[in-house]
């Protein structure tokens, strides 16, 4: 499961909203609401935010296994 919380924690921590990743970083909007709803992104993304949020991608991404359904 993939979950971008760590992204808002650090986006806090910055002193970054969506606004400034949008206006003056240059993240797309869609990327933004991909973001907010733990869909895909691509790796260039991850770096992306990485560079303008001068951080790791642990500090953006979380990755965990998803619970296995047992029945």
């Amino acid at each position: 499961m993939i979950s971008y919380e760590p992204l808002w924690k650090t986006m806090e921590e910055k002193g970054e909203t969506t606004y400034t990743l949008i206006t003056r970083h240059g993240i797309d909007r869609r990327t933004i609401y991909k973001l907010k709803h733990n869909e895909n992104v691509t790796t260039l993304t991850l770096e992306k935010l990485c560079f303008c949020l001068h951080c790791s991608v642990q500090d953006v991404i979380s990755i965990t296994p998803d619970p296995v359904d047992v029945r």
